[in-house]
């Protein structure tokens, strides 16, 4: 037996937010991995407490810039249904709308500028960008489609200031619209031509042990592709209403990381996000999607993490297919947002932000205020399963040289473009030091 080697990562880089890595392994295998998410707590569930129900899609927006419309999203859906308030089909289109830009946004700028250096050997997008300037270059027009979208309906294209509890504060005419067509369809044939590249890249071969394999997690519709709402599901069967989420997952404090560990109760770790979503509902993706993904050799369910590329890419497709759709289709709301009355309850809601499952609950008290908020977000919920995935990948590469075994290590994390931000807002930190503190 040789002496324990460790891999230490301080700061992770192309992610968002502050992340290190830590990794103990011998000839024997990988002795202890940890995922350290260091980027300090932000408290949102406590600075929630006290304010207007009308004020949480705005303040949560805040939670990330990369993702503030599925905060949004979520925080309006479960206080609309703490208030019994149900969205005309007209105000649900332009909330989808809404949400295809910033999958699009979201996506493509991990595709392109995060993940794709990874594969083709650079350290960064700019390094890659000298040798591969057309990656970069269409990734740019591709997330500068999705900014129009959100711009346009959200008033501005990070942290959106005209989504509201009820639909909107104003809605656009159809003739506001009609611009976007044409940009969105030259948009949407990059999109194919980005789909086609993801699928040609050198992928790791990796599969989970079948003693244990993912359970993923995603919300399931029985007409569309999931966004804003749908049951919870899972690959093992988990079919359960949002306002059962609680019941049935828990999250748990973990010394080394400023973000909880969500766990699926009886069973632990699974994976929420884009693999989640195409596994559970490849059959609702639109006709042309599922044409490309068969064009590409890509089948209807992907485990191999390394290939997320590839599902990210035609989640941007479908994005610009379905917005195209919900354009050709539109019909301005008579209303720009339904009128309520504050009133003593609780509100749950889950949308698919890009990165997956994002679920909210709050309480409310008879003048609307907030007594209670819980916000779950997408990377705490995959954060074990990342750590799970090396401890079954590192074996296979001991191998290679440390500084290849790093780089195949952060890789594996990025995978699954983790939000570090978006999880360090729990409402309690306990940190335990003593003996067992690692450097």
């Amino acid at each position: 037996m040789t002496k324990s080697k460790i891999i230490k990562v301080d700061y992770l880089a192309r992610v968002e937010g502050e992340g290190a890595l830590y990794i103990r392994y011998d000839d024997g295998g990988v002795q202890d991995v940890q995922l350290k998410i260091f980027e300090p707590p932000r408290f949102f569930e406590a600075f929630l407490r006290g304010r207007d129900y009308l004020e949480a899609p705005d303040i949560t927006a805040r939670i990330c810039g990369i993702c503030p419309v599925a905060y949004q999203m979520s925080a309006l859906h479960a206080m609309e249904d703490a208030l019994g308030l149900v969205p005309t089909l007209e105000l649900r289109a332009l909330r989808r709308l809404i949400y295809c830009g910033e999958w699009i946004e979201s996506h493509v700028l991990h595709i392109a500028m995060l993940h794709a250096p990874d594969f083709l050997g650079y350290p960064s997008a700019v390094a890659m960008a000298k040798d591969h300037p057309q990656i970069v270059q269409r990734g740019l027009q591709l997330k500068k489609a999705g900014n129009a979208i959100v711009r346009l309906l959200g008033g501005r294209e990070i942290h959106p200031i005209n989504v509201r509890v009820g639909g909107f504060y104003r809605v656009p005419r159809a003739g506001e619209l009609r611009p976007l067509v044409d940009e969105l369809q030259r948009a949407r044939d990059m999109a194919v031509e980005n789909a086609r590249w993801a699928a040609s890249l050198p992928f790791p071969k990796f599969e989970r042990s079948t003693q244990n394999p993912y359970e993923f997690v995603a919300l399931s519709h029985p007409d569309e592709y999931p966004m804003n709402e749908g049951r919870i599901a899972s690959t093992r069967g988990l079919n359960i209403s949002v306002a059962d989420y609680d019941q049935h997952f828990t999250e748990r404090h973990v010394e080394y990381t400023n973000a909880l560990h969500s766990v699926l109760n009886q069973r632990g770790a699974y994976m929420v996000g884009p693999m989640a979503r195409f596994n559970l509902n490849f059959d609702r993706l639109s006709p042309l999607v599922q044409q490309v993904a068969g064009e590409i050799g890509f089948p209807p369910f992907c485990a191999n993490p390394f290939q997320s590329i590839v599902v990210r890419s035609l989640e941007v497709l479908y994005a610009f297919d379905e917005a195209l759709r919900i354009l050709e289709n539109y019909r301005r709301p008579e209303e720009p947002y339904l009128q309520c009355q504050p009133r003593e309850a609780a509100g749950y809601a889950a949308t698919e932000a890009p990165r997956g499952l994002l679920y909210h609950r709050y309480s409310l008290d008879r003048d609307g205020k907030i007594t209670d908020a819980k916000i779950v977000p997408p990377t705490s919920q995959n954060q074990k399963t990342i750590e799970e995935d090396l401890h079954s990948m590192i074996p296979q590469y001991l191998h290679l040289p440390e500084e290849k075994l790093r780089w195949q290590c952060e890789q594996a994390i990025r995978n699954y473009d983790p939000c570090i931000s978006c999880s360090t807002h729990f409402l309690k930190l306990h940190l335990e030091r003593g003996d067992r503190r690692l450097p």
